[in-house]
């Protein structure tokens, strides 16, 4: 929103300098971006009147002017100008006069003959980097007179920044309200009388649609001249606010636009066939705009008709067919209410934004439609004149302004200051709220313009901006510290990103909505959650697994050239659960657990001059990872399949018999689809479960000697060794301190069928060393307990 504080003032004039006025605006909330003078400084600028134009004698493209500049003499002025003309009227330089860019006018000759100032063009004085010709004053301007007072230079330009819930300033009058709040300085709007109907003319409006269109006021001029020419303060005010003068009946609209914040628009009334119909549009239905656009219109846009068709977007542009020209005599002005949801994100479908739409999709004044097409007729019967018909007015259905209730003692808690209930009665009364009241707690009924009062807390936001945000003190909060006790049992979420980050991995933190595609692919999920309102087609439902989210940023890395990437990320997902009941961090039916991933792509280790080969990543790589991660717990692997992992190289990661979640390398179709050169390997956890690491139990440590011993054995091929694991840990004998397996063999010197696993076993007692007579019984009754149980036998 621009606007001249020239403007602004003849609405409401505050004894406050400029930058005040803005300072105020902006602690209010209503943020001044800019607030710059019209012109530069100058002086000794007068009007000037050209009383007769010669030849140079010295050169052909110099004139030497006689300039009437009111101070009695006429002056001799050379000019180069190509526009100067003896009778016209210009800006005169005496000499003296500091011009922008610190030049200063002194008598001079110029090829011969002396010139007692400089006539000036606009880029001369700062106004503009038109250099063409002369500047040309109009003709009542009085010679002598000060420019900058001729001109209104004395002027500054206010910018607004406004945030969506404030459309009611999109207006001078709007602005105005609001510095007569916070100044409490009387507002002086301007005068708005009914202008009497000269004729019957009428023309019928209907509205078929009420959802799109609340009211439709409309009036019939006729016998205006469109040609004639607007004014120059009109123009002024209009270019100040940063609107183009086109005509002076659309002019006249922007004016009304700019002023109460209505939006309006004219018709050629002769264009018109039959009545005009509000509705919304019809699929196939087409219409040329006035930006010379032709858009496809359907049942989400309303459209002002008539018989021939679509003639125009409602709320947001007229149409071509329809439009007001030079030669239109009689015109149809329209003064129309739109409903915010139903012009909201219509005139971005098309690529174009335009002033109307900008407003009515943040809500615009439902209550004076008749009031801005009051005031659009006295300015166009002034300037073009014409024919008033009566003024039509159709209300199919208006908003419904609640009333919003606001207790005393909720609006201290929120501000953190006490502001005395007459205060807040006060403030109400400068906002023209007209409060009542319901024991301790204000009642507002908030009035047509203000769209963005709804709730207890848009009350409380009120008192606090008109009240002063930099009155309300800053005082930090005071909160006891105490020291609380960290469990031993468990483990922060922090120290599982540090060990990652020790590993090598780079955390990442990704949206929790996701590509429906990746949920598909990745967790064989069809039916996930979909987000009501995702702002991309691509990121339309709740994640269930966090494995797609980082294959795509591996896919980002590589497209950035990087070769070695180790990515891990700490969030939730989501799934259906109808177990889940409603709770302070749960959603009914709703799973919301929290897991812990990581991708690992490229070469295993940084290059370095002490590994020669650039070997890559693989499952044990990852693995180690997860051991490191879960110490000093040890998870168990069971070779099992996952939609989104190699079926030969996955498996599932149990701790204390329970699973907890997936490692594995990626599926070589998904490594295909997305553009993998490599292979990624990856694991995705239960966080909760990596949290828990139990009580620090106290081991005794031998000073004696370990006795190590190894052991291979042949076992069905087809038995896992972790059972084997499993089996020995519980059935080991007490000396044996630790078994691992270190070698496994498939091939020649082993039957069928059979495959053979060597295991280290480490034998230790904390009271003595052990003898060779101990250590063999020792390994002979794990030999007997793997037969017995597996079928084992000694590989020989």
């Amino acid at each position: 929103m621009q606007f001249s504080e020239r403007w602004l003032r003849t609405f409401v004039d505050p004894p406050v300098a400029s930058d005040e006025l803005a300072r105020l605006l902006t602690m209010s909330g209503v943020e001044v971006e800019s607030c710059v003078p019209v012109a530069p400084p100058f002086t000794g600028v007068v009007v000037g009147r050209v009383i007769s134009v010669h030849k140079h004698p010295n050169a052909d493209r110099l004139t030497v002017c006689s300039v009437d500049g009111g101070k009695g003499e006429p002056l001799a002025v050379v000019c180069g100008a190509p526009n100067v003309v003896a009778g016209m009227k210009a800006p005169v330089a005496l000499v003296g006069a500091k011009l922008p860019g610190e030049v200063e006018i002194k008598a001079t000759s110029m090829r011969g003959v002396e010139s007692r100032g400089m006539l000036c063009s606009a880029r001369e004085l700062g106004l503009s980097d038109d250099h063409s010709g002369l500047l040309a004053l109009p003709a009542d301007a009085e010679p002598g007179r000060d420019v900058r007072q001729v001109l209104a230079l004395d002027d500054r330009i206010f910018t607004l920044k406004l945030t969506p819930n404030r459309a009611d300033c999109l207006s001078v009058l709007g602005v105005a309200r609001e510095v007569s709040a916070l100044t409490r300085t009387k507002l002086q709007a301007p005068e708005i009388r009914p202008v009497p109907a000269a004729s019957d003319a009428k023309f019928p409006v209907k509205i078929s649609d009420a959802r799109g269109c609340g009211r439709f006021a409309g009036r019939v001029l006729s016998n205006v001249n469109a040609a004639a020419p607007t004014p120059a303060w009109m123009r002024e005010r209009l270019e100040r606010a940063g609107q183009r003068s086109i005509s002076a009946l659309v002019d006249v609209t922007n004016y009304v636009m700019l002023e109460l914040g209505r939006p309006l628009h004219v018709y050629d009334l002769d264009k018109l066939s039959g009545g005009i119909d509000v509705r919304f549009g019809h699929k196939g239905e087409r219409v040329k705009l006035l930006n010379d656009m032709t858009v496809d219109v359907d049942e989400t846009v309303v459209c002002i008709t008539d018989r021939s068709g679509p003639i125009g977007l409602g709320g947001i542009m007229g149409g071509d067919s329809t439009k007001a020209e030079s030669t239109t005599r009689n015109i149809f002005l329209e003064s129309a209410f739109f409903y915010p949801d139903a012009i909201a994100g219509r005139a971005r479908r098309y690529n174009f934004a335009s002033d109307a739409s900008h407003r009515f999709e943040r809500g615009v004044d439902f209550d004076n439609n008749i009031a801005g097409i009051e005031r659009a007729t006295r300015l166009i019967l002034d300037i073009c004149g014409g024919e008033p018909g009566p003024t039509v007015d159709t209300v199919a259905k208006l908003p419904e302004r609640k009333p919003v209730r606001m207790r005393v003692s909720r609006a201290h808690k929120i501000i953190g200051v006490p502001v005395p209930a007459t205060d807040m009665a006060d403030i109400f009364g400068r906002l023209g709220f007209r409060p009542g009241r319901d024991g301790e707690a204000f009642v507002v009924t908030p009035p047509s313009y203000r769209f963005d009062i709804e709730i207890e807390e848009d009350l409380v936001e009120e008192v606090a901006r008109v009240y002063g945000f930099e009155r309300i003190p800053a005082r930090p909060p005071r909160a006891p510290a105490a020291m609380r006790p960290q469990p031993e049992a468990q483990r922060s979420r922090h120290a599982l990103r540090q060990r990652l980050a020790d590993a090598d991995y780079q955390e990442a933190i990704n949206f929790s909505f996701v590509d429906p595609q990746w949920e598909a692919d990745f967790a064989g999920e069809a039916n996930p959650i979909r987000v009501l309102n995702p702002i991309a087609s691509q990121m339309a439902v709740m994640r269930s697994t966090l494995i797609g989210s980082l294959v795509a940023n591996v896919a980002y890395n590589l497209a950035r050239k990087a070769p070695r990437i180790r990515i891990f990320e700490l969030g939730r997902v989501y799934s259906r659960d109808p177990s889940m009941k409603e709770g302070e961090q749960d959603v009914a039916g709703v799973r919301q657990p929290t897991r812990i991933g990581a991708i690992a792509y490229g070469s295993a280790l940084e290059e370095q001059w002490g590994v020669p080969d650039k070997r890559q990543v693989d499952f044990y790589d990852v693995k180690a990872d997860v051991d490191a991660l879960l110490a000093p717990r040890a998870a168990r692997y069971e070779a099992a399949a996952h939609p989104a992992l190699h079926p030969g190289r996955s498996a599932r990661v149990t701790l204390d018999g329970a699973p907890i979640g997936w490692l594995g390398e990626l599926h070589p179709r998904w490594q295909q689809k997305y553009g993998l050169p490599l292979p990624a390997t990856l694991f995705e956890l239960d966080a909760e479960a990596l949290g828990q690491i139990g009580l620090p139990r106290y081991q005794e440590v031998s000073k004696y000697p370990p006795v190590i011993r190894d052991r291979a054995m042949e076992f069905d091929d087809s038995l896992p060794a972790a059972r084997i694991l499993e089996e020995i840990e519980r059935n080991r004998p007490p000396v044996v301190q630790e078994i691992r397996l270190f070698d496994f063999y498939r091939g020649k010197g082993v039957e069928r069928g059979k495959k053979s696993l060597a295991f280290r076993v480490v034998m230790q007692d904390t009271a003595r060393t052990l003898t060779d007579a101990e250590a063999d019984a020792a390994m002979a009754q794990l030999t007997e307990l793997l037969a017995a149980k597996f079928g084992a036998k000694l590989r020989t």
